[in-house]
């Protein structure tokens, strides 16, 4: 079983955060989007535009499953991951984080000239509907909620590592 399962939209850090946790626990990273674009010899992007979302979210799903059931370390989770029914069900049990993160600091950590698929045209618009689209999900699947904005990478790290060893009762308690 995972230490702790990131999840949450593109730009809220949960690569670079995820790579941070694992130093601080003596873990190793999976990342599932890095799995998949292993396992398929391109980019998460270029599997979206060649076979399109629908066949993608059918192989995220399946490294979702793969990545919980093999890994003891740190998951970090593709920002669409969890609107897989399965893949919220396998979350039952698990300690999961949502990097939480406002449309302003995820467009600047994404980029206006973003390659990614589901940002195609007007890319601030996009990431705030797909914020407001998905915030509930990812508040349904998680055990700790961490803000993300105006934050360092290192200091969101560090919080989450306090809250799992237990220095912090109260951050672990943060649902808000």
């Amino acid at each position: 079983m995972p230490a702790v399962v990131l999840v949450g939209p593109m730009g809220a850090g949960k690569s670079t955060v995820g790579a941070l946790l694992a130093s601080r626990l003596g873990v190793a990273l999976r990342d599932t989007d890095a799995d998949i674009a292993a396992a398929a010899g391109k980019s998460v992007q270029d599997i979206f535009v060649d076979e399109g979302e629908e066949h993608f979210r059918t192989v995220e799903a399946s490294a979702v499953a793969a990545a919980l059931a093999e890994h003891e370390g740190v998951v970090s989770l593709g920002g669409g991951a969890v609107l897989a029914e399965q893949s919220r069900a396998l979350l039952e049990g698990h300690t999961v984080v949502y990097l939480r993160v406002g449309v302003a600091d995820a467009v600047k950590r994404v980029g206006l000239g973003s390659g990614r698929p589901l940002l195609l045209g007007n890319v601030r618009g996009r990431i705030k509907a797909l914020l407001e689209e998905r915030a509930p999900i990812y508040e349904s699947v998680a055990t700790l909620i961490v803000d993300t904005d105006d934050r360092t990478a290192a200091d969101v790290a560090d919080e989450i590592a306090a809250a799992l060893s237990g220095q912090n009762p109260a951050a672990a308690g943060n649902r808000n």
